[in-house]
């Protein structure tokens, strides 16, 4: 995981607190994806460094500035 530098635009939903780490899961869709074990779904990660909250949003990393300034208006 990597430090991100849009801790000024990031408040925990839990304990408020401002710094994070950020990473990357990916999972299988179908049955399918399951069978030939291919992990066609990725997801970025943000996890608070203070109370180790982890949340998934289905986009790519370069694009959560986008979602952090959505969610704090």
């Amino acid at each position: 995981m990597t430090e991100n530098p849009m801790s000024d635009r990031y408040r925990c939903p839990r304990c408020g607190h401002r710094q994070y780490d950020t990473g990357e899961i990916r999972a299988a869709g179908g049955f399918w994806t399951k069978v030939f074990d291919i992990q066609n779904r990725r997801f970025t990660t943000v996890t608070c460094q203070q109370c180790r909250r982890t949340e998934l949003f289905d986009i790519e990393s370069s694009k959560l500035g986008s979602v952090f300034d959505f969610l704090t208006q």
